[in-house]
C-alpha cells in the first residue's frame, strides 16, 4: 500500500547537501559537440528529513545549485526509533532495486554509494541496506526514497486500523 508523502517545508530547517553524482552529457550538433551537466543531489537535516533533486545546466555549479533547490521542494519527515528505521521495507524505481531493515545500536549505517548518502542525509545512525539490481545512482536514490516513504510507525498504523497504538503491539 502506497502512504501519502509527508511533506516538509524547508524553512528554518538546518539542511545539510550531497552531490551523489555528476554526469558529463553530450549533445552533438552541427557546429560539434556541445557538454552539458546533470548532477543528483540529496539534502536532510540529519534528523528523519530527507529530499534528492535532480539539476541540469552548462557548468556543473549552476547544475548543483538547481538539483539543490529541486531537493528542497522534494523534502519528506521519515519515521524513526532509537536512531534506526521502523520495520523491514522494499524500494523499487526503474531496474534499482533496494532492500532496508533496522539494526541494532552500535552497527552503522551498512550501505553503499547513492544509498548510503540518503540514508546519512536522513540521520539514521544503525542501518542494514542491500542494493538489488541497477547499480545507476539516479535509480537508487530514487528507490532508496521509494522505500523510506512507505515506512510507517506504530501510531500511523493504529490511525489506519482505527484502534489504539496498545492494540497494534498487543493483537
Amino acid at each position: 500500500m502506497k502512504t501519502k508523502l509527508r511533506n516538509v517545508r524547508p524553512s528554518g530547517l538546518e539542511l545539510t547537501e550531497k552531490v551523489v553524482n555528476i554526469n558529463r552529457v553530450t549533445k552533438v550538433t552541427k557546429g560539434g559537440r556541445t557538454f552539458s551537466f546533470s548532477a543528483i543531489v540529496v539534502v536532510g537535516d540529519q534528523n528523519g528529513v530527507v529530499g534528492h533533486g535532480l539539476g541540469k545546466a552548462k557548468e556543473v555549479t549552476l547544475a548543483i545549485n538547481k538539483a539543490t533547490d529541486n531537493a528542497k521542494k522534494q523534502l519528506i519527515r521519515i519515521p524513526m526509533i532509537n536512531g534506526t528505521i521502523t520495520h523491514e521495507q522494499y524500494g523499487k524505481f526503474g531496474g534499482g532495486k533496494v532492500f532496508i531493515r533496522p539494526a541494532s545500536s552500535g552497527t552503522g549505517v551498512i550501505a553503499g554509494g547513492a544509498m548510503r548518502a540518503v540514508i546519512e542525509s536522513a540521520g539514521i545512525k544503525d542501518i542494514l541496506a542491500k542494493s538489488k539490481g541497477s547499480s545507476n545512482p539516479h535509480n537508487l536514490v530514487k528507490a532508496t526514497m521509494d522505500a523510506l516513504v512507505n515506512l510507517r510507525d506504530a501510531a500511523q498504523i493504529a490511525s489506519i486500523r482505527g484502534v489504539s497504538v496498545n492494540k497494534v503491539f498487543n493483537g
